[in-house]
């Protein structure tokens, strides 16, 4: 799809929720424009529509599902938990086109054991692992462990303090996350050794951009050698300032093609549709998947942005290919 159409009428979809910071605020309208204004020096025609309650309905009632793509970066309906499926499910029932994955899929990716079984059935590698719903896990046996609510995303819930080395940090930490976040709790093994977040785009014909490589610089300490919130969205926290992202990882042409396959198929056993991120982690030759992306942030300064520069892709053309890839299903625009 390198013959791109710069044409296509774009609304850029986002979140702006009230009860940030200022600074937050700031931030989402920064990155909001940046791409805005990239798309628009292609071309595109933009119009931007920021949903700052529950009521996305409303906001999209004034336009036509004919006119338009919906370049959905929207990561929830303000105020209501876990709601970024519904935003998909919202403009499915309005019949609008829209860039990423469907409700179905946004909405697996939720729940993170039936990834697992769909992974299990594909016959993936990932890390041992269990669920538990209570504090009772005698069963389990494998250190280092990592424990992570079953039904997050976006580090949401992952600490230090997630990666246990003995049943009673176990037992502790699956306690907590049934207390805090009311949800039973996935166990893993903690597969310590080199962690890529993979880029993938496309439809039927799929492709891999460079991956990266998040570099702990150091970090020995196994609790340290995670990518938590704190690592990704705090500047000037200890660990955002000490992870590095290396884009494109060194590996060997054998293992950069196994690694291939893995997040390939790994894309299509999940459903994505147009781009998403397969996060993996490298230990004694296999490539563990541990964590499936279907809306990854894709601000300027994100992996997948600086993947696919290394292909050539400017931002602004980055986020046409996306707009093209969901153009495919317009009945005016295909």
């Amino acid at each position: 799809m390198d013959d791109l159409r710069h044409d296509l009428p774009v609304l850029l979809l986002h979140n702006m929720n009230p009860e940030w910071a200022p600074e937050e605020r700031r931030e989402t309208e920064q990155d909001v424009a940046t791409l805005g204004n990239a798309l628009q020096e292609l071309g595109h025609p933009i119009e931007i529509v920021s949903v700052e309650d529950g009521h996305l309905t409303d906001r999209l009632s004034v336009f036509d599902p004919r006119d338009h793509i919906v370049f959905n970066w929207c990561e929830e309906l303000p105020g209501i938990p876990h709601s970024e499926p519904a935003v998909a499910a919202v403009l499915e029932q309005l019949g609008f086109v829209f860039t990423g994955s469907s409700f179905d899929v946004l909405a697996l990716a939720y729940d993170k054991p039936r990834v697992k079984h769909l992974l299990d059935e594909a016959h993936l590698p990932m890390p041992p692992w269990d669920v538990f719903d209570s504090p009772e896990v005698g069963r389990w046996d494998i250190f280092p462990a990592i424990v992570k609510a079953a039904h997050e995303h976006c580090s949401i819930g992952i600490t230090a303090d997630s990666v246990v080395t003995s049943p009673a940090e176990l037992e502790n930490r699956v306690g907590f996350i049934l207390e805090r976040h009311k949800q039973c709790a996935l166990v893993e093994e903690f597969i310590n050794g080199r962690e890529f977040h993979v880029a993938v785009w496309g439809n039927g014909m799929i492709s891999m951009l460079p991956a990266a490589e998040i570099e702990y610089c150091g970090l020995t300490d196994i609790h340290d050698r995670l990518f938590t919130y704190e690592a990704k969205y705090c500047p000037g926290s200890r660990l955002y300032e000490r992870i590095d992202l290396c884009v494109p990882a060194e590996l060997d042409p054998p293992a950069l093609a196994e690694l291939e396959r893995i997040v390939l198929a790994t894309y299509r056993a999940t459903g994505c549709r147009d781009y998403g991120r397969i996060d993996v982690r490298y230990l004694n030759g296999i490539f563990y998947v541990i964590d499936v992306n279907p809306n990854p942030d894709i601000n300027p300064l994100t992996s997948m942005t600086c993947a696919a520069a290394e292909v050539g892709y400017s931002y602004g053309k980055m986020g046409s290919r996306i707009v093209n890839l969901a153009a495919a299903r317009h009945p005016v625009f295909r």
